[in-house]
């Protein structure tokens, strides 16, 4: 891991839509929930501020992450963000706990690279469309990756990259490609350029 993430957070009783609408408005807090392993969910809230910087960073997403709640500091990865739909303001986070010896099935961002330089874009004038922004993964914590390259360098038009042709890091694995050959999918797709098949038919 390239970055460490720290939280902190503080545990809540006060429940319900009411109260958290208070938190946000008032405290400038944004309220949570840990969940996972064989312990009860606990409801947390943290600070809208600290919070809104750490998901600036795209590897907050992803990443391990030491929440400290009153205190106790335990590992969890972010599952679910839900944000105000015209605002620019969280509603409410959901935390994973995790465990070092277990795997842990979450989603990692892919990055598109040598995009501008490929022969299907720079030589055949082509499009490149990404089917994927982000890949299903199962590994063990120590194991997750920032991120996934998908190396366009060498695409051309007409050319479909799926999930098996990505190089995944050691001990990282798919998930969708763990559910058989057919879900195979497409993570990016390089188009003919437009008006390509209208030219061919004129000419």
């Amino acid at each position: 891991m390239s970055e460490d993430f720290k939280l902190d957070a503080t545990a809540r009783n006060d429940l319900g839509k009411g109260a958290s609408r208070r938190l946000r408005r008032l405290a400038a807090q944004v309220p949570a929930v840990i969940y996972g392993g064989t312990v009860a969910p606990v409801s947390v809230s943290v600070s809208a501020n600290e919070l809104m910087k750490h998901l600036e960073h795209e590897a907050f997403y992803s990443h391990i992450i030491s929440l400290n709640v009153d205190g106790t500091a335990q590992d969890v990865i972010l599952k679910d963000v839900q944000r105000h739909p015209s605002k620019p303001v969280v509603l409410h986070l959901d935390f994973l706990r995790i465990d070092k010896a277990t795997k842990l099935h979450t989603h990692v961002p892919l990055h598109f690279i040598n995009e501008a330089f490929s022969k299907g874009v720079k030589i055949q004038g082509g499009k490149v469309v990404h089917n994927l922004t982000q890949l299903d993964v199962i590994c063990f914590p120590h194991q997750l990756p920032e991120f996934i390259e998908v190396d366009l360098a060498n695409a051309e038009v007409g050319t479909i990259i799926h999930i098996s042709d990505l190089k995944l890091p050691s001990g990282v694995v798919s998930a969708d490609l763990q559910k058989g050959a057919d879900h195979d999918l497409a993570v990016a797709t390089v188009q003919k350029p437009k008006g390509a098949v209208e030219d061919s038919e004129e000419a």
